[in-house]
């Protein structure tokens, strides 16, 4: 349990510092243009997570995320003590990821974001972008495909939901403690965080239908051979 719960939180931290730190990064380099900034945020989002993922998924799974742990105990796939301590590992990780992402660029170690997000049309973002991350963790059929297929959902909710797809309780706490272009604003984490969980069981509970019934009709007589699915 202790090397799962380090790789939890490592890969928390380093995948905070990478969203925060680019975030920085981008809107030095982008001149005041927003489209470029989140451009350069997305990619260096994508990038670490498929590669996160990759690394640690043999050793805990690779959440990184309360809501997928949430989503995992749920469909008891994970025990609730277990959720619950890789929940407080992902907080902290992601934390020290946004200290250390200020630290890397000679800012203030501790902020607190004034960036405002809030509205129901975020609020409904952040449980679709949930939803739809938690939907890809409990259907993927080969566990080769969860780093690509993770980092592209993330990607693209980037761009399509207003929220630009935090989809993560972990990282939405971190991201508060920092004043810069990936920051939320303190008095909007908690609104951020009941959408994801409402995202999560929303998805546990789709995924119980969609691919149960998936499952059934891979194992019938008629189904090809070979392609029975995974169903986590």
């Amino acid at each position: 349990m202790l090397q799962r719960l380090l790789a939890e939180g490592i890969g928390s931290l380093l995948l905070a510092a990478t969203v925060i730190g680019s975030g920085i990064m981008a809107e030095r380099l982008a001149g005041g243009n927003v489209a470029i900034a989140l451009l350069a945020n997305t990619g260096a989002t994508v990038a670490v997570l498929a590669t996160l993922i990759a690394l640690l998924v043999p050793v805990s799974g690779a959440h990184f995320n309360p809501a997928v742990s949430f989503a995992l105990a749920l469909r008891r796939s994970l025990s609730w003590r277990d959720a619950a301590a890789y929940a407080l590992v992902q907080i902290i990780g992601c934390c020290l990821g946004a200290v250390l992402a200020h630290a890397m660029f000679e800012l203030p170690l501790i902020q607190y974001s004034a960036h405002v997000r809030t509205g129901g049309g975020q609020w409904l973002a952040e449980g679709v972008a949930t939803c739809g991350l938690v939907l890809v963790v409990l259907g993927h059929r080969r566990p080769q495909d969860v780093p690509w297929m993770v980092a592209a959902w993330i990607g693209a909710a980037y761009w399509f939901t207003s929220s630009t797809s935090f989809a993560n309780p972990a990282i939405t706490i971190g991201r508060a403690l920092s004043d810069t272009f990936a920051g939320i604003h303190p008095a909007d984490v908690s609104a951020f965080v009941i959408a994801q969980l409402l995202g999560a069981v929303a998805a546990v509970a789709l995924a119980a239908v969609i691919f149960q019934r998936a499952a059934a009709r891979d194992v019938s007589p008629a189904a090809t051979p070979g392609m029975s699915p995974k169903v986590t």
